[in-house]
């Protein structure tokens, strides 16, 4: 089978796209999958890099997010037949192979049904981004409805998902982007307010906005300013953290338990199966109804994955803002 893979973790261009051994038939209660789609995370490319330290199989095929259809199933396998279509995220890591390949085995507690009015590129798009916001928002943060959010780097993959999550959750939604027509763009997506953090300082443009301060405040850069952070917050305000696993900012603990404030860091992968199923039920439903729109920026063959991976990293580690939502991969 197509696939791209490495043998150790380097720059782009130590990603091969070439044959492989065909998975073979599924065991136990995982299922065989012909990819139809994936979608490229910042991940990804950390464990390509080596920036992430994992032991990975060899050679190591990328790729946490696919979409597809059952080709096959294992003798444990109950929630799935052979013909459905299928989404899931939750590969490529913690010893699994990915998802860069015109087949893979999964188990069937990372798979969820594609909804039949829904593309293979937009679930694929919204995997690892979706089940991402949707824990953030309400399993660690609990957004309640009225309450202020505010999306700093609300234009990628994460952030957009975020803004229209918060919507959905009655929440009133203020971004913060890179340009105005990135603004433009994530109004569209529901956000009450958007802010171009290139033209207007984020802070006092939230004083003018809600002068009582955030609620919750969602962080997407890899390098977050504390002192920022907690000025902007409300009473008993909550922080959720998804991204910087090297940064050391300093922190102003005075100001941050005066206010009740609490900050909540995670990472999707680390959740629980059950977790992960109860967002992809709320996902689904989003999905089918119109009402939750994965961003793409842009489509392309799988055979250009280590172009997707040198643009992925511009946009995260250079911050180019090349990118204004997923790229997605087709075999």
């Amino acid at each position: 089978m197509k696939a791209v893979y490495f043998h150790q973790p380097g720059p782009p261009e130590t990603l091969v796209y070439g044959e492989l051994p065909d998975p073979g038939p599924p065991t136990g209660a995982r299922l065989r999958i012909k990819v139809r789609a994936v979608a490229l995370n910042p991940i990804d490319t950390y464990l390509r890099s080596g920036a992430v330290k994992m032991d990975l199989p060899h050679p190591f095929i990328p790729g946490c997010d696919f979409a597809g259809v059952v080709e096959a199933v294992g003798p444990e396998v109950t929630l799935f037949e052979p013909g459905q279509r299928v989404w899931g995220s939750n590969q490529g890591l913690l010893g699994r192979q990915g998802t860069f390949a015109e087949y893979i085995l999964v188990d069937e507690c990372w798979a969820y049904p594609i909804p039949d009015n829904v593309s293979d590129e937009a679930a694929a798009a919204i995997a690892l981004v979706g089940i991402t916001a949707h824990l953030g928002l309400f399993r660690h943060a609990q957004l309640q409805r009225g309450e202020t959010l505010f999306v700093n780097g609300a234009s990628g993959g994460v952030g957009s998902t975020v803004v229209q999550m918060g919507k959905l959750a009655g929440a009133r939604v203020i971004a913060a982007v890179g340009s105005p027509q990135k603004a433009e763009a994530i109004l569209k997506l529901g956000a009450d307010y958007a802010i171009v953090y290139r033209d207007v300082e984020p802070q006092l443009a939230l004083r003018k906005i809600t002068p009582g301060g955030v609620n919750v405040w969602w962080e997407t850069t890899r390098e977050p300013d504390f002192d920022r952070i907690i000025a902007a917050l409300a009473s008993r305000g909550r922080v959720i953290i998804m991204a910087g696993r090297d940064a050391r900012p300093p922190f102003p603990v005075g100001p941050f338990y005066v206010k009740g404030a609490s900050i909540h860091g995670f990472v999707m992968f680390s959740a629980h199966p059950d977790e992960q199923r109860e967002a992809a039920e709320d996902i689904n439903a989003w999905l089918a109804s119109g009402k939750l729109k994965p961003r793409i920026d842009r489509v392309l063959p799988l055979a250009e994955a280590a172009t997707a991976h040198r643009l992925q990293e511009e946009n995260t580690i250079g911050k180019s803002g090349v990118l204004a939502g997923k790229i997605v991969l087709k075999p």
